[in-house]
């Protein structure tokens, strides 16, 4: 088969679609004809090179995708050949079955300790076939378009755990959403307007709010050009936010918090600009303010939020459609913040 792959840890230079074997699959996995799938920040970091990630090259990037069973293993019974399925990258192996002093949530795989996630830490997805665990796979109605199922999952999960089941978004709530224009971003904002709160958006350029607009975003805030504290403050009379989505890291911890109202929430799922900013416990303690951490998604988190993607309730936006062999470019894409919304990746064969 044809697959996209890193040749070693470094820049867009490492990017080949070449040959690649075709996958084996084990008793409890499927074989899945990709159909169309999508990058995220993670494909970036992995291929830059993350801490602690030890891979084997070449390596098979890619942590969305869908596409049609092709064969299925022994010990499948969820799934035939025909389906439409759509990825859950998130994976919980053998440590989620160990005694309760070393797992004691069995009810989120994600605090397992050897949880992991397809295409970070093991073969990814961008290839013609992929061979992934039937666990990690959920259905697809027919009637959903193929860049819609490959470029949901990751997004929509991460943000739908993040607001609904992390920070316990409440409607009329006010939500700060950082990175509007990207997958995380656009998500949350869908998520949030979703869950009757007002959204506050930061972008990087007036056309990246408009698009946040039309997500659902009832202010928005270029950060390019005036200090979204200042501004959030204003909006609210001086009150604050109630939740900070925040996934940039570094360049916006300190004016997150300083967005919050007393008693608010900051939840992050990553930091793009850095990991270790100031830690501003003055702030936190006497605001009473509370920092909380997400990854991914339970399956049925995943599902509940992809259910509404499958409904049209929720929509991921598609910037570019691009074949695999153009991967390089659709890294430059998120790299240099270029429009809005993902980036979705089809194979050649497909085209």
């Amino acid at each position: 088969m044809k697959a996209v792959q890193l040749t070693g840890h470094g820049d867009r230079d490492v990017i080949e679609y070449d040959e690649f074997p075709d996958p084996e699959v084990g008793r409890d996995e499927v074989l899945v004809d990709v159909k169309a799938a999508a990058l995220n920040h993670l494909d970036i970091w992995t291929r830059r090179g993350l801490p602690g990630i030890d891979l084997s090259f070449p390596h098979i990037p890619g942590s969305d995708m869908a596409g049609v069973v092709a064969e299925v293993g022994t010990d499948v019974t969820r799934f035939e050949p025909g389906d439409h399925v759509a990825l859950i990258a998130g994976v919980a192996g053998d440590d989620a079955e160990g005694s309760g002093s070393e797992f004691p949530r069995r009810d989120d795989p994600t605090l397992a300790p050897d949880f992991h996630i397809i295409g970070e830490h093991s073969r990814g997805v961008h290839a013609e076939y992929a061979a992934v665990p039937a666990a990690n796979l959920v259905p697809v109605p027919d009637h959903v378009d193929w860049e819609v199922a490959g470029s949901a999952s990751l997004v929509f999960q991460t943000a739908w755990r993040m607001l609904i089941h992390r920070a316990e978004l409440r409607a009329g709530e006010r939500v700060l959403v950082h990175g509007a224009s990207g997958g995380v971003g656009h998500a949350a904002v869908q998520i949030a307007d979703y869950a009757g709160c007002e959204v506050f958006a930061t972008a990087s350029s007036e056309e990246k709010l408009a698009y946040a607009a039309d997500c659902g975003a009832d202010h928005g805030i270029n950060y390019e050009e005036s200090d979204f504290a200042r501004d959030v403050y204003d909006l609210t009379d001086g009150r604050g936010v109630d939740v900070v989505v925040d996934h940039i890291g570094e360049a916006t911890y300190d004016d997150s918090l300083k967005s919050l109202r007393k008693g608010g929430r900051f939840v992050t799922c990553g930091a793009t600009t850095g990991p270790n900013p100031d830690a501003a416990l003055n702030r936190i303690f006497w605001n009473q303010l509370e920092v909380i951490g997400s990854t991914m998604a339970t399956p049925e988190q995943a599902e509940e939020a992809l259910e509404l993607v499958w409904e049209g309730v929720l929509e991921p936006r598609i910037r570019a459609t691009l074949p695999m062999s153009e991967s390089a470019r659709a890294h430059e894409m998120i790299e240099n913040r270029e429009g809005f919304g993902k980036v979705v990746v089809i194979p050649d064969s497909e085209l």
